[in-house]
């Protein structure tokens, strides 16, 4: 089966890794670059839990002055996974959705605790912390990382993909879902996906796509990637 992984590198090695030692073939084709950026200077004494929605957010912060065993609320497993290799010890998981997380944090986390920090990139699909202060939690947002779409890709790295689309297609943001249809209709490629299977976390990214025409949609979270193989 001929896979396409569209993450940046770092976080696509291990999985392309696994993919070609069950026999696939699979090419990268990275739609996005993160990137880390100032932010203003934190009292981490001032904050009684923390929340993260993605593993970059993790990644971009410095930890140096955090007390590991505060509340940590993590999106999904890969950011718990990211989130507890940095020494986090108090993590809680809402599988990758950002209204179960929300639904954690209210289960978990005691109104009259201290302010909740919430660490995030720059564009967010969901407006978190607004929903969180409208359910009367004092909670600040800082944002770390910044996402760029990648405009340039090889040449001949597209040509043969034309020549060998892809089995299967994985999407891990709405990021990334647009710098994907950008490059479909800059390459011209808008007919060649209808034997592809598009793999998407979420109805909101998968709905970017939508106007191409697909051989089949499935939303999954992540780590369920390997799953998918056997449900094509």
């Amino acid at each position: 089966m001929h896979i396409l992984l569209t993450r940046p590198l770092e976080d696509s090695r291990e999985m392309i890794l696994r993919f070609k030692s069950l026999g696939h073939q699979v090419s990268h084709l990275p739609l996005i670059s993160i990137y880390k950026i100032n932010y203003e200077k934190i009292n981490f004494s001032d904050y009684g839990g923390i929340i993260f929605t993605s593993a970059n957010a993790v990644k971009f912060l410095d930890l140096d002055k955090l007390n590991k065993n505060i509340k940590c609320f993590c999106v999904g497993e890969t950011t718990e996974k990211k989130a507890r290799s940095v020494g986090f010890q108090n993590t809680f998981t809402a599988d990758g959705n950002v209204l179960n997380l929300k639904e954690l944090i209210l289960r978990y986390y005691d109104l009259k605790s201290r302010q909740l920090l919430y660490i995030s990139g720059e564009i967010i699909s969901y407006d978190l912390d607004q929903k969180l202060s409208k359910e009367g939690y004092s909670i600040k947002r800082i944002i770390n990382y910044r996402v760029n779409h990648n405009q340039k890709f090889d040449e001949k790295f597209i040509k043969d993909l034309k020549m060998n689309m892809p089995d299967m297609v994985y999407i891990y943001s709405q990021n990334s879902a647009s710098s994907f249809l950008n490059f479909i209709k800059t390459y011209q490629s808008e007919n060649l996906w209808m034997n592809t299977n598009l793999m998407c976390i979420g109805e909101k990214t998968s709905s970017i796509l939508n106007e191409i025409k697909w051989k089949k949609i499935f939303l999954f979270n992540p780590g369920e990637e390997e799953f998918l193989l056997y449900k094509i």
